[in-house]
């Protein structure tokens, strides 16, 4: 519902020899998108404003028709890349380069504001004009002798963020629910619901559509510098392969920060047993994200947004950014030549971990920073070359992405010396512990059409804010859903079950209670760390016929490729209630055709 967009690129690549020795290049590009937020029966239906926050009948405050909500966003982008090549020597080759890239977001909210109301979700409106310009400079020279591969580099580059908000509250019982940092509520207005003078109520009224207020302009801006130097060295020698390399990072935004950040790998041929040895270990400076991020540093200190962020305090709070200490050990083995396995594990340290957080459930997320990650990965493919028209992929992946408390940067963080949570650990919505995918393919004749056969697997990710049983019963109506997010989540309450409209009873007992879509822990099992709820595991099936080469053309060529995805029209989730995407439900069954030609 409400799901349409559109997309246009435009790219193009300029390469001119000035002389022997010298030339230039330019890169151009340009992107526009636009897109429509997809709805849910939620906000398709307008039900905040038919009883389920306020009985009006699906009219505003206003008595108007309130409708479905109609959020939109248009991106647009251009990069400009020009550089120049001088060769000095055989070993030797300069260059210098400068770049700007520009990226404009707009999101537009509804016509009506208070069809953005979603219960318990959205009680806001919004509208953004956000830019990211980034232009810099950058040169390296490249040096190659006997054993030795070596470069060495500069770049200066300045980052250009404006953002320009405005907010409106157009849900008429937030300011009767707004409560403290302790949860304790502020009963900041009357006998008569009016807002009492000096209050924060009183300070959000004029906001307030619902009272007759208008919106609230945010407008922030800063100029992020980040001069980074490196030199590296690539050594062959017999059978290793050695990488070494150290750089510097300069960054001065909102907070300034330097890091030095040595790295070294290491690798070596075993040719008697066709194996490869790798590790390596890197030392990475980790920026903060840029979208949103004035928002995020100084939206706590401003009284306006403070309580629409949920802020625990009035103090702004910027980020500090963050470093990382990387490693890896890999192994590749070939058996004969058929058959390669190359696998590598991975660990994660980061010191000031960076995520995002949403303003309430709109497409606005701005970065947040915790005290910690620890990421360890195992990933892994197997391969089979051509064998007689035969082909096959496998690779797989598992993830573990462990974050902690406190959050220390970004709207929501506790400020340094104003108590709040200890350590803890939690997992973030990217978490999975197995994943798949198989490839097979097989064109019988060395002419003619191949056919191909995909099956993909999940295990299923970390999910959002879904009920749990202590043991007794769970308290669906106090767990914050709404009938249409039970109903998403495929919630029963034993043979009943959610619908969009028509909430489970509450409360259900713990034997009766389940899911068709999410898996949930056992009563009293569960844990933010040890034993998240996640999304069901879910097989999905894909089919390919093609033909590179229709009419046996030498110079010109067509091709024509037919695909069905998701064959069996599997119904399952991708994701529920993430924090940075909100739900997804995998693809259901569809066919494509694409025509190719080339020349």
């Amino acid at each position: 519902m409400h799901a349409k967009g559109n997309e246009e690129n435009l790219f193009d690549r300029v390469d001119y020899q000035v002389s022997d020795d010298d030339s230039i290049h330019l890169n151009f590009g340009f992107t526009r998108s636009w897109f429509q937020t997809p709805n849910s029966f939620d906000a398709q239906n307008a039900t905040a404003w038919s009883g389920l926050v306020v009985a009006n009948g699906g009219l505003d405050p206003n008595g108007n028709v309130v409708g479905p909500a109609d959020q939109r966003s248009q991106i647009k982008t251009f990069n400009i890349a020009p550089s120049w090549t001088r060769l000095l020597n055989t070993n030797t080759v300069f260059t210098l380069g400068a770049f700007v890239r520009r990226d404009q977001f707009n999101y537009y909210p509804s016509s009506n504001p208070f069809a953005d109301l979603a219960p318990d979700l959205q009680q806001e409106t919004l509208s953004q004009d956000r830019t990211l310009t980034n232009a810099g400079i950058r040169s390296d020279i490249s040096y190659v002798n006997g054993i030795h591969n070596l470069k060495a580099g500069v770049t200066y580059q300045q980052t250009f963020l404006d953002e320009n908000n405005r907010f409106g509250i157009v849900d008429p019982t937030f300011l009767g629910s707004l409560a403290d940092a302790d949860g304790n509520p502020l009963n900041c207005l009357d006998a008569n619901g009016n807002a009492l003078p000096g209050t924060t109520c009183a300070t959000l009224a004029p906001y307030d559509l619902t009272r007759g207020g208008g919106l609230y302009p945010f407008n922030g801006h800063v100029d992020v510098k980040l001069l980074s130097l490196y030199v590296q060295d690539a050594i062959t020698k017999g059978n290793w392969s050695i990488n070494l390399g150290l750089r510097g990072d300069f960054y001065n935004g909102l907070t300034s920060h330097n890091e030095a950040e040595p790295r070294v790998g290491v690798a070596y041929n075993v040719k008697k047993t066709n194996t490869v040895l790798r590790a390596s270990y890197a030392r990475v400076l980790e920026t903060p994200f840029n979208e949103n991020l004035v928002l995020s540093s100084n939206g706590c200190a401003d009284p306006v947004l403070n309580p629409l962020l949920v802020c625990s305090s009035n103090a702004a709070t910027p980020f500090s950014p963050g470093w990382r200490n990387e490693f890896h050990v890999g192994l590749q083995q070939a058996f004969g030549r058929y058959l390669v396995f190359s696998g590598e594990y991975v660990w994660k340290y980061t010191h000031n971990a960076y995520d995002f957080g949403v303003f309430g459930s709109t497409p606005l997320t701005f970065p947040i920073e915790w005290h910690n990650s620890k990421i360890p990965a195992l990933a892994g493919r197997v391969s089979v070359p051509n064998f007689h028209g035969f082909s096959a992929l496998f690779v797989f992946s598992s993830v573990a992405a462990h974050f902690y408390n406190p959050q220390l940067g970004g709207a929501g963080a506790v400020p340094p010396g104003s108590g709040g949570v200890g350590i803890s650990a939690f997992r973030i919505d990217h978490d999975e512990k197995f994943n798949q995918t198989t490839h097979l393919q097989y064109q019988p004749w060395k002419a003619g059409p191949w056919f191909g056969f995909n099956w993909r697997y999940d295990s299923g990710l970390v999910a959002g804010a879904v009920p749990v049983s202590d043991g007794g019963s769970v308290d669906l109506a106090g767990s914050g859903l709404t009938p249409d997010q039970e109903f998403q989540a495929g919630l029963f309450c034993g043979s009943v079950r959610a619908t969009p409209t028509t909430p489970l009873p509450s409360p259900c007992p713990s034997a009766q209670f389940g899911s068709t879509l999410v898996s949930i822990p056992a009563p009293g099992t569960a844990s933010d760390d040890k034993n998240p709820p996640r999304v069901a595991p879910r097989h999905l099936f894909d089919i390919t016929v093609g033909d590179d080469n229709l009419f046996r053309g030498d110079k010109y060529k067509w091709s024509l490729q037919l695909t069905a995805v998701n064959v069996t029209n599997k119904v399952a989730l991708y994701n529920f209630l993430s924090t940075f995407t909100g739900t997804h439900y995998v693809t259901p069954r569809a066919f494509t055709a694409e025509l190719g030609f080339h020349f």
